[in-house]
C-alpha cells in the first residue's frame, strides 16, 4: 500500500502529460501544429511550401510561427478579409501565378510582419484603395504580368514602408496623380510593358524619396519638360526600348540630380547635349542602341564627373579630337559593334588614366592612328574580345595583343596628304553669278578638304558660300565682296598640303549708268540719300533766308536813291495833238490831254 500511494501521484501526473499534449495537437492553430497534408513543411524551417498543389483554396491548418508562405501555382481565385489573419508572424507571402482577380479590401489584414509580397501572374484588373490595408512593414511588392488597366487614389495608401514596387507587363494606360500617395520610402519603381502613352509625371511627383526609376519597353514618343521635376532623390534613371523616342528635349530633366542615366534601344540620332548639360553629378551614362552616328568635340564637357560612358551596338563612324576633354574622372569607353575605323588619341584628356576601352566589332584600320592604343593594350582592359585589325590587308583580322613591341616596317604607319587633283586657281565671275573651286587630295589615312579665306576664316558646309560633301567650293550670288583669295587645305594625321586660288568678279552697271537696286551700295559709290521733313524745313529755311535779305537790301538801296534826288513827281501831264493824214502840220487836230501816273 506504501508503494501504491507513491506511486499513485506519478500516474496522475504522466496522465494529465498526456492529456496536455492531446490537447495541443488538437488545436488547429497551435505554434507547431501539423503541417497540411498537401504542402511541405520539413525543406526550410518555419516554412510551408503548397507550390504547384491544384489548391483551389488556402489549405488551413498552418503553422502560427510560420514565416514564409508559398502558394505559388495554384488556382487561387480569390483571398477574402481574414483568411491569412492569424498568421502574424509571416514575412513572405507568394501568391504568384494563381488565378486571382480580386483581392476584397483587408485580404491582408493583420499580417503586420509581412516583407514581401508577389502577386505577379494573376488576373487582377484594378487597384484600388485599401486592399493593401494593413501590411506596414512590407517592402517588396510585386504586381507583374496581371492584367491591371488603372491605379486609383490611394491604392498603396497604407504601404508607408515599401521600398520597391514592380508593375510591370500590365495593360495599365492610366495611373492617378494620387495612386502613389503614402510611399514615402519607396526607393526603386519599375513600369514596363505595358500601355501608358505618356509618362504619369503627376503621380511620379508623390514619390519624394525615390532613388531609382525604370521605364522600360513603352510606346512614349516624347518626354515632356519638367515631367520629372518632382524626383529631387533620383539617382537612377532608365529608359530603355522607347522607339518612338527620336530626341530628349532640354528640359526633359530638369529638376533631377543623377549619378547614372541609361537611354537605351530609342531613336536618338545625336547625343542629348542641351538635355544632359546641367547633370554636373553626373557618373556613367549609357546611350546604347541608339543611331547615333557622331560624338563631336567638347560637348560632353559640362558633365565633369563624368566616369563611364557606353555606347555600344550604335552607328558611330567618329569619335572627334578633344570629344572627352574637361572629363578628369574619365576611365571607362564601351563603343563595341559600331562602324568606327580609328580612335585617335586625341579624344581622351588623359589617355594614360583610361581604364577600360570595350572597342571590338569595329572595322579599326590599323595605321598611325592607332599606335597609342598598340602602345597601352597590355594595360588596357578590353573585355572579352580585344580590338581587330580589318585593314590594311597584310593585318587583317589580328588582334591587337597578337603585335610584339617591335614592329615590321609598313606596320602602323599613314601617308602624308597631297593635293593631286584642282580645278582652274583663277576664276573670273559676273556680280550675281556663280563660281566653283575644286580640289581633292590623297594619303593615308584619307584626307579631309577644307577651304579658308587668307584672313583665317574656315568656311562651313551652309549658306551662300559653303564646302561640299566632296571638298568643291561653291559660291552662290557672288558679291563684289568674294573677290580674292581662297585657300584649299588637304590633311590628315600625317600632314597637310595647300592650294591658293583666285576670284575675281566683275561689276555690272545698268544701261542708265546708276544702281537699279537703291538699298544696294558697292564700295566708292554713294548711295542714295533721302530728307524727311526736318531735313526739307532745314533746307527751306537756309535757302530762304538769302533771299529775304537780298530783296530787303535792294530795296533800302532804291529808297536812299530815291532821298537823294529830292521830291519825285509821280504824275506828269502832257498835251497830244494826232497829225492829220496829209500831213500838213498847221492845219489844227483833235487836242488830246493825258495824265501819267
Amino acid at each position: 500500500e506504501g508503494m501504491d500511494a507513491a506511486t499513485a501521484p506519478k500516474q496522475v501526473w504522466a496522465l494529465w502529460r498526456l492529456l496536455l499534449l492531446l490537447l495541443l495537437l488538437l488545436l488547429p492553430g497551435g505554434s507547431s501544429g501539423g503541417c497540411p497534408t498537401v504542402c511541405d513543411c520539413a525543406s526550410q524551417p518555419r516554412a510551408v511550401l503548397c507550390a504547384h498543389r491544384r489548391l483551389e483554396a488556402v489549405p488551413g491548418g498552418l503553422p502560427l510561427d510560420t514565416e514564409l508562405l508559398d502558394l505559388s501555382g495554384n488556382r487561387l481565385w480569390g483571398l477574402q478579409q481574414g483568411m491569412l489573419s492569424r498568421l502574424g508572424l509571416l514575412r513572405e507571402l507568394d501568391l504568384s501565378y494563381n488565378q486571382l482577380s480580386t483581392l476584397e479590401p483587408g485580404a491582408f489584414h493583420g499580417l503586420q510582419s509581412l516583407l514581401t509580397l508577389r502577386l505577379q501572374g494573376n488576373r487582377l484588373r484594378i487597384m484600388g484603395p485599401g486592399v493593401f490595408s494593413g501590411l506596414f512593414a512590407l517592402t517588396l511588392l510585386d504586381l507583374r504580368f496581371n492584367q491591371i488597366v488603372l491605379f486609383l487614389d490611394g491604392a498603396f495608401a497604407e504601404l508607408g514602408s515599401l521600398q520597391q514596387l514592380e508593375v510591370g507587363d500590365n495593360h495599365l494606360v492610366f495611373v492617378a496623380p494620387g495612386a502613389f500617395a503614402g510611399l514615402a520610402k519607396l526607393g526603386t519603381l519599375t513600369l514596363e510593358r505595358c500601355n501608358l502613352s505618356t509618362v504619369p509625371g503627376l503621380a511620379l511627383a508623390r514619390l519624394p524619396g525615390l532613388i531609382a526609376l525604370r521605364l522600360r519597353e513603352l510606346d512614349i514618343g516624347r518626354l515632356p519638360a519638367g515631367a520629372l521635376r518632382g524626383l529631387g532623390q533620383l539617382k537612377e534613371l532608365e529608359i530603355h526600348h522607347w522607339p518612338s523616342l527620336e530626341a530628349l528635349e532640354p528640359g526633359s530633366l530638369v529638376g533631377l540630380n543623377l549619378s547614372s542615366l541609361a537611354i537605351t534601344r530609342c531613336n536618338l540620332s545625336s547625343v542629348p547635349f542641351q538635355a544632359l548639360h546641367h547633370l554636373s553629378f553626373l557618373r556613367v551614362l549609357d546611350l546604347s542602341q541608339n543611331p547615333i552616328s557622331v560624338i563631336p568635340a567638347r560637348k560632353l564637357s559640362p558633365l565633369v564627373r563624368l566616369q563611364e560612358l557606353r555606347l555600344s551596338g550604335a552607328c558611330l563612324t567618329s569619335i572627334a579630337a578633344h570629344a572627352f576633354h574637361g572629363l578628369t574622372a574619365f576611365h571607362l569607353l564601351d563603343v563595341e559593334d559600331n562602324a568606327l575605323r580609328t580612335l585617335e588619341e586625341t579624344a581622351f584628356p588623359s589617355p594614360d588614366k583610361l581604364v577600360t576601352l570595350r572597342l571590338s566589332g569595329n572595322p579599326l584600320t590599323c595605321d598611325c592612328r592607332l599606335l597609342w592604343l598598340l602602345r597601352l593594350r597590355r594595360r588596357l582592359d578590353f573585355g572579352t574580345s580585344p580590338p581587330a585589325c580589318a585593314g590594311p590587308q597584310h593585318v587583317q583580322g589580328k588582334s591587337l595583343r597578337e603585335f610584339s613591341d617591335i614592329l615590321p616596317p609598313g606596320h602602323f604607319t599613314c601617308k602624308p596628304a597631297l593635293i593631286r587633283k584642282s580645278g582652274p586657281r583663277w576664276v573670273i565671275a559676273e556680280e550675281g553669278g556663280y563660281a566653283v573651286f575644286s580640289c581633292s587630295g590623297e594619303g593615308d589615312p584619307v584626307p579631309t578638304v577644307s577651304w579658308m579665306r587668307p584672313q583665317g576664316a574656315w568656311l562651313g558646309r551652309a549658306g551662300r558660300v559653303r564646302v561640299l560633301e566632296d571638298g568643291t567650293l561653291e559660291i552662290r550670288s557672288v558679291q563684289l565682296r568674294d573677290r580674292g583669295a581662297y585657300v584649299c587645305v588637304v590633311s590628315n594625321v600625317a600632314g597637310n598640303d595647300s592650294l591658293r586660288t583666285w576670284l575675281e568678279v566683275i561689276q555690272l552697271q545698268p544701261p542708265n549708268g546708276s544702281l537699279s537696286d537703291p538699298n544696294i551700295t558697292m564700295p566708292g559709290i554713294p548711295g542714295p540719300f533721302f530728307l524727311d521733313s526736318r531735313g526739307v524745313a532745314m533746307v527751306l529755311a537756309v535757302g530762304f533766308l538769302p533771299f529775304l535779305t537780298s530783296v530787303t537790301l535792294c530795296f533800302g538801296l532804291i529808297a536812299l536813291w530815291s532821298k537823294g534826288k529830292g521830291q519825285v513827281k509821280h504824275h506828269m501831264t502832257f498835251d497830244f495833238v494826232a497829225p492829220r493824214p496829209s500831213g500838213d502840220k498847221n492845219s489844227g487836230g483833235n487836242r488830246v490831254t493825258a495824265k501819267l501816273f
